[in-house]
């Protein structure tokens, strides 16, 4: 009977200890080894940090009546952290919906999220934060360090080097015009009527050519082209519009002749005037006109045409009355160019007397110079004398926009999108404004309504940048030759034509020599690190403390000309 006891009581103590150890009060913390962190060190893409964890809840970990919520948390400079989004698990005997967890083979895991990415992210610790209860009764978990600073090379985009959209000017050296009279014949016959010779169009016609002529920034030349009807057969109407040209010219040498003007006369004539025809029956409010228009795609041949058109003979009638005596003519035109205002001339009536110049030659006045001070008195001339015009409200932000001026960049554009809403120099000005402020959406729509307008390529290869997408950047800036140019050859890894890029930049700066040592960095040519760094740091002495932190150089951190060059 003891012996019976004793056996019992050993059974009782062994499931009491299995007990204990299948549902222990306390979670054991985890290892680092327990997960993997992808990138590692994280690194920017766009103006964000996406993270992948893939973690590990060994066997026999997750207590059956325990629930762990993972909180992904950066820590900072300045003893500031973000939090990332947290994942929840459960085990087999708690109820919910989380995921679950066996207790005794464990489980795999992924968690993916974003932080927001901050400058001050650079120098940083990724670590997971547990919150673990078993039966409500909380189980304390250290937090687990599982990834070192950020890599933030995408972040180097920048808004402030894009250029701006200008409004272009509508200025032409040379203006053609072109002054037209028509003289109409009676059917089948190419005299000249007096009643078509006193006409109002032609005296306007004589007028013009006669002002043009003796004016000395004005040319002019005449064009005679003589006509008949399609209606009468090819032989008759070769004839008819032969001496309807003769006529014509005969008439208008000695016109011009009588004034003193000499031009040249150019003349010629058209038997069948089958286009002017189509053109007038398109026109037209002709009831069956559609017919008539199927009936002149079918038929090339010109006398099947003018067969089948006159067996259509309830149309017909119509067509006699309204539409064949309008091709029988001569159609006159004078050829005027209009010789503007040469580029010392503008310049002199800038200085001394603006008012005697156009808003158009006034946009164009500032392309002459490449003084900032003159443009801007140029587009506030503008703004205060033709304040409905909204190039010079845009222009005038585009300047504000290059001195980092953002304020008054957006009250110019804002004024620009009250004057013209829908001017795709003001959405792509905009755009960039709401992309220095955070605003990709809202950057999106404006540069949806943008199409057309100067620099797009730059604003939409921006765009590209700050949302990751960086194929389509380095589509969208094609041969542009800027920073932001080649930041999106070297975040897709094209270091050759990067490097050519920057090589290239007509502006560079402090950011151009930086890029161009992280190049060196990828490529592992150190003396290129080296000379690009020693450049930045002269431009811009706040590039030493960013190279000696970015995780790009850090395979030099102990390397004795790197740390006396940054430090």
């Amino acid at each position: 009977m003891k012996r019976k006891s004793y056996f019992f009581s050993v059974i009782f103590a062994a499931s009491l200890v299995l007990f204990a150890t299948s549902c222990s009060s306390k979670l054991k913390p985890l290892a680092q080894s327990n997960f993997n962190v992808t990138p590692s060190p994280l690194e920017t893409v766009g103006n964000e940090i996406p993270v992948t964890v893939n973690g590990t809840f060994p066997e026999k970990w997750f207590n059956k009546n325990a629930t762990v919520t993972i909180t992904p948390v950066l820590k900072y400079a300045g003893n500031r952290e973000t939090t990332g989004t947290a994942y929840s698990y459960q085990g087999e005997n708690v109820s919910g919906n989380r995921i679950t967890i066996p207790h005794k083979r464990g489980g795999n895991f992924t968690m993916t999220f974003k932080f927001p990415y901050q400058p001050e992210m650079q120098s940083s610790e990724l670590f997971l934060r547990f919150d673990g209860r078993i039966k409500q009764k909380q189980s304390s978990l250290p937090d687990v360090k599982v990834a070192d600073g950020v890599i933030a090379t995408s972040a180097l985009a920048s808004v402030a080097t894009t250029t701006p959209s200008v409004a272009d000017d509508g200025f032409q050296r040379i203006i053609k015009q072109a002054q037209e009279a028509n003289i109409l014949f009676v059917i089948q016959q190419a005299e000249l009527r007096q009643s078509e010779l006193n006409k109002q169009d032609m005296s306007a016609w004589k007028k013009r050519v006669r002002e043009a002529f003796n004016d000395p920034k004005q040319n002019v030349d005449v064009e005679i082209s003589a006509y008949a009807s399609p209606d009468g057969g090819a032989q008759l109407n070769d004839k008819l519009a032969a001496q309807r040209e003769k006529n014509t010219s005969k008439y208008l040498e000695n016109e011009l002749r009588k004034q003193s003007i000499n031009t040249d006369i150019n003349a010629r004539y058209t038997a069948q005037d089958w286009e002017g025809f189509r053109q007038l029956v398109q026109a037209s409010n002709l009831q069956d006109k559609e017919l008539i228009l199927r009936v002149l795609e079918m038929y090339p041949d010109t006398e099947t045409r003018e067969k089948e058109i006159k067996n259509i003979s309830f149309i017909y009638e119509d067509l006699a009355q309204t539409i064949l005596p309008q091709l029988r003519r001569s159609r006159i035109t004078a050829n005027i160019e209009i010789i503007g205002k040469s580029d010392d001339e503008i310049r002199d009536f800038w200085k001394n007397d603006p008012k005697k110049l156009s808003v158009e030659e006034l946009l164009y006045a500032s392309s002459l110079t490449d003084n900032v001070a003159e443009k801007e008195k140029i587009y506030q001339y503008v703004t205060v004398h033709f304040p409905q015009d909204y190039r010079g409200w845009n222009n005038m932000g585009t300047l504000f926009f290059k001195r980092g001026e953002w304020n008054k960049a957006k009250q110019s554009f804002d004024r620009a999108a009250q004057v013209a809403p829908s001017a795709p120099e003001v959405n792509a000005n905009q755009a960039l404004l709401a992309l220095n402020s955070g605003n990709v959406d809202t950057a999106k729509e404006l540069l949806g309504s943008a199409s057309g307008a100067n620099s797009l390529e730059e604003a939409m290869g921006l765009l590209y940048l700050m949302e990751g997408n960086y194929n389509q950047a380095v589509e969208a800036f094609g041969d542009t030759k800027s920073n932001n140019a080649a930041l999106a050859q070297l975040l897709t890894r094209n270091y050759s034509q990067a490097k050519s890029t920057l090589d290239n930049n007509q502006t560079p700066d402090a950011t151009t020599a930086y890029l161009q040592a992280i190049i060196g960095s990828r490529t592992n040519n150190f003396n290129v690190v080296v000379d690009n760094l020693r450049t930045a740091i002269a431009l811009d002495r706040t590039i030493a403390s960013k190279a000696l932190n970015d995780l790009e150089f850090a395979k030099y951190r102990n390397n004795q000309e790197f740390i006396a060059l940054t430090r």
